[in-house]
């Protein structure tokens, strides 16, 4: 990469990832990827370093990074694995990916297209007519589902903001219900394919179309279609369970007490039933590595499905959402993603199409679902992308 769009790309980045996927910047359609070939550089080790040292502090208590370069990998972990113990930050730490689960979604429903088991242009009312009511006049493809044009009203949850949500972390909203309450709100806030709006409520129905065509759950299909191909062993979906099975760096929430100081609270367990195939996914960094490579790759998906992921829908103004990942783009490069946040976990994959340059990193955020930037995510991408 040229180092005169280092500073502009990575604040681009940074400021998906900090933001989370609501933070989508107006760009165009995004241009053809730049050759890489002669930059043989590798990851810049010492800002690397520079950037996760120091924690825990007060916007994060671990981070673990890798990143992937023509002239060699780098992979780091800093911080603890929970405050009480202080013990060094498991460095194959287990840890919520958030909306990186939507990558494995878009990539197993793009793999039943392939097979001619879902057709991206079909209404998605004629697959769940039971969903829909009858006022939903206007067709929704399965591709308005997957770019995140459908209009569709967003689901409702266990609350409102952080206190309430806490409140009923050991409940259960099963992701019918959210669809259904979804649907209850009435037809599209737009023609479908007419804008663009980043919601969660697509993806919830895609896990439910996903299930419909094959008769098999959520987490079968995707397992087969992508973990298992991608050699994603260490991945799962936990569905109503709130722990985190095997080795993982606890998360932790920071909040205000009436006089103005700051407690952690700790939100390692927390049942996300309702994220689903939007965002209930356990994971890895080396897992979601092999993911973000084997993808790309074509490895996961076939041509000419995984074109879907590399291409925003054309008439949408301002489009930077494809089918499971967002662009960024500066001096002519393009850096495709996905960013994901649960309280206490912020994760993000992403890279240049031809993986000239590749990030990955999970990052215990003190405030994982803040609109605010974190200084540690900052650095950390900055450092990747020099």
């Amino acid at each position: 990469m040229r180092a005169r769009s280092h500073a502009v790309l990575a604040a681009s980045v940074v400021l998906a990832l900090a933001a989370g996927p609501l933070a989508a910047p107006a760009f165009a359609a995004p241009p053809a990827p730049a050759s890489r070939s002669a930059d043989q550089r590798g990851p810049a080790e010492e800002a690397l370093r520079a950037a996760v040292a120091g924690l825990p502090n007060q916007y994060a208590t671990a981070a673990l990074v890798r990143v992937g370069a023509p002239g060699g990998d780098w992979h780091g972990s800093a911080g603890v694995r929970d405050l009480a113990s202080g013990r060094a930050a498991h460095p194959d730490a287990r840890f919520r990916a958030g909306s990186v689960t939507k990558v494995v979604t878009a990539a197993t429903v793009l793999r039943l297209a392939a097979q001619d088991v879902i057709d991206l242009e079909a209404p998605v009312q004629g697959y769940l007519p039971d969903l829909f009511t009858p006022d939903f006049e206007q067709p929704i493809s399965v591709r308005h589902l997957l770019n995140h044009t459908s209009g569709i009203k967003p689901g409702d949850g266990l609350g409102d903001d952080f206190a309430e949500l806490y409140s009923h972390r050991y409940e259960t909203l099963a992701p019918q219900q959210v669809a259904a309450s979804a649907i209850a709100k009435g037809p599209e806030d737009f023609v479908p394919g007419t804008r663009q709006q980043y919601l969660n409520i697509n993806y919830t129905i895609l896990g439910l179309l996903i299930e419909k065509v094959t008769g098999r759950s959520y987490a079968f299909e995707a397992t087969r279609l992508v973990l298992r191909p991608a050699g994603m062993h260490h991945t799962y979906f936990p569905g109503t369970d709130p722990r985190i099975r095997g080795p993982h760096n606890r998360g932790y929430q920071a909040v205000e007490r009436p006089d103005g100081t700051t407690r952690l609270v700790d939100v390692t367990e927390w049942n996300q039933a309702d994220r689903w195939a939007a965002g209930d996914m356990i994971s890895t960094t080396a897992d979601l590595e092999r993911l973000l490579t084997k993808l790309f790759r074509g490895r996961i998906v076939p041509q000419p499905e995984l074109e879907e992921m590399f291409t925003t829908p054309a008439g949408v103004p301002g489009a930077t959402l494809s089918a499971g990942l967002e662009y960024q783009e500066a001096d002519g490069q393009v850096f495709w993603g996905k960013s994901g946040g649960r309280y206490g976990y912020n994760a993000f994959i992403g890279g240049t199409r031809d993986l000239s340059r590749t990030l990955v990193c999970a990052v215990n955020s003190t405030d994982a679902k803040g609109t605010g930037r974190n200084p540690v995510v900052d650095a950390i991408t900055a450092a990747a992308l020099q």
